[in-house]
């Protein structure tokens, strides 16, 4: 009983969650992103490949946007790593890879980062998003990291 009573729980509470939320899509990519409550939208790229977004209440920045691979989805994802470490120094504690999305996440001081990308369906662009917080809102943004991965999607397949 207890668990019919959860699971029913369960269900009332996800559309819950959700409200609030608006998507994003861009044209250029054809991708597709649910943005979180309280992210306010920087407006579009010059180039139109994506967009930034911030929540000033919780410091929390989130960029998404697509690129075009320039040799394989892998050598993508291994650049990104390698910016997030070089560039904003960032030490990679977590990671995960598909032929078709990856994601890490790392940390610099109190600042977590969480990134993810998709290898699109025409095979030769991808889509990405990147978010970060303080590690002081880390159980906050849990769920709201599991959304972002679950809508980052293909808008043409």
């Amino acid at each position: 009983m207890r668990i019919v009573l959860a699971l029913v729980l369960a269900l009332f509470a996800t559309p819950g969650f959700a409200q609030g939320w608006e998507p994003y899509g861009n044209a250029r990519f054809g991708y597709i992103i649910d943005v979180p409550p309280g992210f306010v939208g920087s407006g579009e790229s010059d180039n139109g490949d994506g967009q930034s977004f911030y929540n000033a209440k919780g410091a929390q920045g989130l960029l998404v946007w697509g690129g075009n691979l320039l040799e394989d989805f892998d050598t993508a994802v291994t650049s990104a790593m390698d910016y997030a470490v070089a560039e904003n120094g960032y030490n990679v504690t977590y990671q995960a890879t598909t032929p078709r999305w990856a994601s890490f996440s790392g940390l610099n001081g109190s600042r977590i980062l969480y990134q993810r990308m998709i290898l699109l369906c025409d095979g030769t662009s991808y889509a990405a998003f990147r978010v970060e917080y303080s590690t002081i809102n880390a159980a906050d943004m849990k769920p709201v990291v599991e959304q972002l991965v679950t809508s980052l999607r293909d808008a043409g397949c």
